[in-house]
């Protein structure tokens, strides 16, 4: 699996990432055994970058993940994990949150983070992505917890999620930041047009949140004629939809790092086996083509 360096990073990830999202209640609800192998699974295969948020499972997501972690005799440099914060999310253990919002406090992403350490059972986080943007956020504010976590040797690698280049900046100019992490897929092609180049001329390698769109490209309960068109480019040269999508982002010269939120160890494999192949340009815009419905002016 192709490692990849994030600018300010001196750490290595891998650049598929496995988004743990749906490996607790959110999802697959795995059990502890459950979780140990599908950790072990990824980190045979090379997929040593694990993905989440605080919020995931209700706030438990990262205990499942921290339990299954304290029976596996693992090398801490063997893995890294990338995590989230600054979403308050009513439930059963946040009794104190009635209304879901976002806190983009120092005291509270700093807090955060001694929570997420506790549950993950570890003594740093490799990557923290403030989750996103607030209305009321104090970039100012949100750099000096930044400053402060590093400082404190609690994490290395710092970043966020869901921001505009504007948003982006007025942080990145404060705090030196290494990924945006993005809804980036052949059904959400917004950043193709203007982000891109900002964070290329930056040197940002972008990591790229529900890469398969969420499964809208493989129901079948409902018509879509984005999809339909994307079928029959498929059959030209014998695709699946997963190898397609796949495909469209990885071949991108600004090095997209896709999270996969799958806890299906079968898809994880089968999307390696897929990025075992190679696209042309002409290829490419295919797949751009079918997904806008006209050819490039």
């Amino acid at each position: 699996m192709e490692k990849i360096n994030y600018g300010t990073s001196q750490t290595n990830y891998s650049r598929l990432i496995a988004g743990c999202m749906r490996w607790g209640t959110w999802g697959a609800n795995l059990d502890t055994s459950g979780f140990q192998k599908n950790i072990s699974r990824c980190l045979e295969l090379g997929i040593t970058s694990f993905d989440h948020a605080d919020i995931y499972g209700g706030y438990s997501t990262e205990k499942d993940f921290g339990d299954a972690l304290k029976g596996m005799n693992l090398n801490r440099d063997d893995f890294q994990i990338i995590t989230k914060c600054g979403i308050q999310m009513p439930c059963d253990n946040k009794s104190d949150f009635y209304i879901k919002c976002y806190e983009a406090t120092k005291e509270y992403i700093v807090q955060c983070v001694e929570d997420i350490l506790v549950n993950l059972g570890l003594e740093k986080i490799d990557m923290l992505l403030f989750h996103r943007p607030s209305p009321l956020m104090n970039v100012h504010e949100i750099a000096e917890a930044f400053t402060s976590l590093k400082r404190s040797g609690k994490v290395d690698d710092f970043g966020v999620s869901n921001f505009t280049p504007i948003q982006f900046d007025a942080l990145n100019n404060l705090f030196p930041l290494c990924t945006n992490q993005l809804e980036i897929s052949v059904m959400h092609r917004d950043f193709f047009f203007d982000d891109v180049h900002f964070y290329q001329s930056k040197n940002i390698a972008i990591q790229a949140w529900s890469p398969l769109a969420g499964g809208i490209l493989f129901d079948e309960s409902q018509k879509n004629e984005t999809v339909e068109r994307l079928k029959n480019l498929n059959k030209k040269y014998n695709w699946d939809m997963s190898e397609m999508a796949m495909q469209f982002l990885w071949h991108h010269s600004c090095k997209i790092s896709p999270v996969l939120g799958t806890a299906n160890m079968d898809r994880i494999k089968q999307t390696l086996n897929h990025l075992n192949n190679r696209i042309t340009n002409q290829q490419w815009f295919e797949i751009w083509t079918e997904a806008q419905g006209f050819e490039v002016p």
